[in-house]
């Protein structure tokens, strides 16, 4: 037989190996039993008082159909330090798709992106406030605000996010902005209909049938001074007080996330706890193996510092039934 068509048949039968043992595999990561009830899994756990953990990245098609069936509840797509790159984060939430679904049936992990958006004041962040919708015009489930400072620009930040057509806390937050044509992608990712994207994507808990999250760092003292009425913006699913930078605006060059942390440290995570718990607010900090189970008692809905082992212990912790 002819070498060249030994090798035609070679890669002919390795590619169709491939290929079916793929679809074999999709159909096992589907085949858990569970059955979700959300497009956002987080907004699902946390529905049922279980805490929610994640892992940090950043990439492409190739990275996003990687992390399709990642330990992790959401990914942080960090587009805070990294280049600002929609086109990729596009390329991303379509691997995730394609790579998905998840072990717990949902068709993709959620993704919460970290943007160059600052919320120090209501001007600063409208003159910037245009990435927000550009990337959730990419089919992301949340919006992370870095360093919130300003309770005015926590307004401009929800109202970003949300699309004219929902009513709940108007009168503080005023009428959104999104406009027609950025649900159609998003649609494909979220696996609805268009109309129904227009529907689900507002944030959560304010509208109960949201499928968003949006989050803010209160990363510095001033955004500590201001917390309590940043925290009182309808529209805030959850809240951190950002330990290394918080570390940094008190002088500290370590950037400690993990015990032993500053006092000072310590003491805004408290106070920024607190507040969470007096608004309805999700806390996120970082855990740890060996001290995962006490942050769960303190009030830690969210487990940062992408620590699998952690999360492990954490789900059994609180027994979780949701497959991971």
């Amino acid at each position: 037989m002819p070498r060249k068509l030994i090798t035609f048949i070679s890669m002919f039968l390795i590619t169709f190996f491939i290929i079916n043992d793929s679809l074999f595999s999709q159909q096992m990561k589907s085949d858990s039993g569970y059955q979700p009830q959300r497009i956002n899994k987080c907004i699902e756990l946390l529905e049922k008082g279980q805490p929610i953990y994640y892992k940090w990245v950043y990439g492409g098609y190739e990275k996003g159909f990687e992390l399709a069936q990642t330990w992790a509840d959401y990914l942080v797509y960090d587009m805070e330090h990294n280049p600002v790159d929609f086109l990729q984060l596009r390329e991303f939430m379509k691997g995730l798709v394609e790579g998905g679904p998840t072990p717990s049936g949902h068709r993709t992990p959620v993704v919460i992106v970290n943007l160059p958006v600052l919320g120090l004041t209501e001007d600063i962040f409208l003159g910037s406030s245009w990435m927000v919708q550009q990337a959730l015009a990419q089919g992301v489930h949340g919006i992370h605000l870095c360093k919130a400072r300003d309770p005015e620009a926590v307004k401009r930040f929800v109202q970003a996010a949300r699309y004219p057509i929902h009513k709940q806390g108007i009168e503080v937050v005023g009428e959104g902005i999104r406009g027609w044509g950025s649900h159609k992608f998003p649609a494909w990712v979220w696996g609805v209909e268009v109309i129904e994207y227009l529907k689900l994507a507002d944030p959560w808990p304010l509208n109960p049938n949201g499928e968003l999250m949006l989050g803010l760092k209160l990363e510095d003292q001033i955004a500590l001074e201001n917390a309590e009425l940043s925290l009182k913006v309808p529209g805030i699913t959850f809240a951190e007080h950002g330990p290394r930078d918080m570390g940094l605006s008190y002088g500290y060059l370590e950037g400690r996330a993990d015990p032993p942390v500053p006092m000072e440290v310590e003491a805004a995570g408290n106070l920024v706890l607190k507040a969470c718990k007096q608004n309805g607010i999700f806390f996120l900090d970082n855990v740890l193996p060996d001290n995962v189970k006490t942050k769960i008692d303190k009030g830690v809905m969210i487990g940062a510092g992408s620590n699998k082992e952690a999360a492990e212990i954490g789900r059994n912790y609180t027994k979780r039934e949701m497959p991971w």
